[in-house]
């Protein structure tokens, strides 16, 4: 008897099925589109984010700054070069260096070449690197 009613229900169940193959078919794709489509989502949206760590080392004056004075005459930096650089190494730009030395812009990009040219740099950041090596800028300056 059970064997017969484990038979009648396997025939029900394959009759189902056959009956209903396409739309058994369909939501099968459905599912796995559904799927895809929410990990394609995740993939998406997700923030790309890279964290970059920068180490650097940063010097504390252990005592009071003293100005390199063989250096600055080694180098052949005049007094209103080296108050450009001190200006540079605030951040300035050269229009506002300008305005606070009351120079013309010219004359601001003029004293700027002759600092790069003098210091072996090819940018600010570099001129003010290496002048803070030679001790013609404090360490630290705000």
């Amino acid at each position: 008897m059970a064997i017969l009613l484990l038979l009648v229900r396997w025939l029900e169940f394959k009759f189902v099925l056959l009956q209903n193959q396409y739309d058994i078919y369909i939501g099968l794709i459905a599912v796995l589109f559904l799927l895809f489509g929410i990990w394609l989502a995740g993939k998406l949206t997700e923030p790309k984010i890279n964290t970059v760590v920068v180490e650097k080392e940063i010097r504390i004056p252990e005592s009071e700054f003293v100005l390199n004075e063989k250096e600055l005459a080694e180098r052949k930096i005049s007094k209103r070069e080296l108050e450009v650089l001190t200006l540079m190494a605030q951040g300035m730009s050269n229009k506002e260096i300008a305005e606070k030395l009351f120079v013309s812009l010219n004359t601001v990009k003029t004293h700027s070449a002759n600092l790069f040219e003098k210091l072996e740099a090819k940018r600010r950041t570099q001129a003010i690197e290496t002048a803070k090596k030679l001790h013609l800028l404090p360490g630290t300056l705000g």
